[in-house]
């Protein structure tokens, strides 16, 4: 579209000096916007160049949620808390959805027993890492694993991150439980070993079916050895599986991103 009138010189002085008022303000800046003759003039009263470009930038930028506006607050890089933010299990419905499940078990372990609740948390823990990474769970599956981040870094970094967030709201929902002491903190340990071992065996099977597959033997222990797994002895074992499982993955972390991309061709 051809314009056909300009700024008069009063007016564009007026809007450098934030001066001008509606309805000549609007009508104003709806010129500017579309005739590079009066932003021309405009620049040599203000410079409206490198506003007008941080003003693009701006509105193309994406708005960053309350979750990654906290993680960038505790000193998680920009970059990084873009890649985390985009597992589902970080997003506040989930872990809303966490918090009332363990709320529940904690209400129905005080009133029965404890394994209920120590049962229970990792597998909520484990959940949250089963959807942390794959395709059908994750909006940036394949644009991350076409990306320079390693997907064996990412994948560790969501899983990290999901069992912070799930130790934090299994610590609080212990305070529901509050009549066995140190024991009801015996979720920690499981949580890392079934963790660690279902990263173990992401690489051939997938994040998901890992999960599935490392979930349903935990509750088959539970089933079976009910509170050994959370007395001192089964605690001490916890740690030395925990130990190995990490030495392994250690090792194992070029074969994920190996087969992480033969997945999606």
């Amino acid at each position: 579209m051809t314009t056909t009138w300009h700024v008069p010189d009063d007016d564009l002085r007026a809007y450098a000096g934030q001066g001008l008022g509606p309805p000549l303000l609007w009508s104003t800046e709806t010129h500017l916007a579309s005739c590079a003759v009066c932003r021309s003039r405009l620049a040599a009263l203000v410079p409206v160049d490198a506003g007008w470009a941080r003003l693009d930038a701006a509105l193309d930028a994406p708005r960053p949620g309350p979750v990654e506006r906290v993680l960038v607050l505790v000193g998680v890089p920009d970059h990084t808390a873009r890649l985390l933010t985009a597992t589902p299990a970080l997003r506040l419905s989930w872990l809303a959805a966490v918090a009332a499940t363990l709320v529940l078990t904690a209400l129905l372990a005080n009133a029965a027993t404890p394994v209920v609740f120590l049962g229970v948390a990792p597998l909520l823990t484990l959940i949250g890492v089963a959807v942390s990474f794959g395709p059908g769970v994750d909006p940036t599956y394949e644009i991350t694993v076409t990306s320079p981040v390693h997907a064996f870094r990412l994948l560790l970094l969501r899983c990290v991150a999901v069992l912070v967030a799930n130790t934090l709201l299994c610590a609080a929902a212990t305070l529901f439980v509050p009549g066995y002491g140190l024991t009801i903190a015996g979720w920690f340990l499981p949580s890392l070993a079934l963790t660690v071992l279902t990263l173990l065996l992401s690489p051939r099977l997938g994040p998901a079916w890992a999960a599935v597959l490392v979930g349903a033997g935990w509750v088959l222990a539970v089933t079976w050895a009910e509170m050994l797994p959370f007395s001192a002895a089964g605690q001490l074992s916890l740690c030395a599986v925990v130990a190995v499982l990490s030495v392994l993955l250690a090792r194992r972390a070029a074969l994920f991103d190996v087969l992480t991309t033969r997945r999606i061709r």
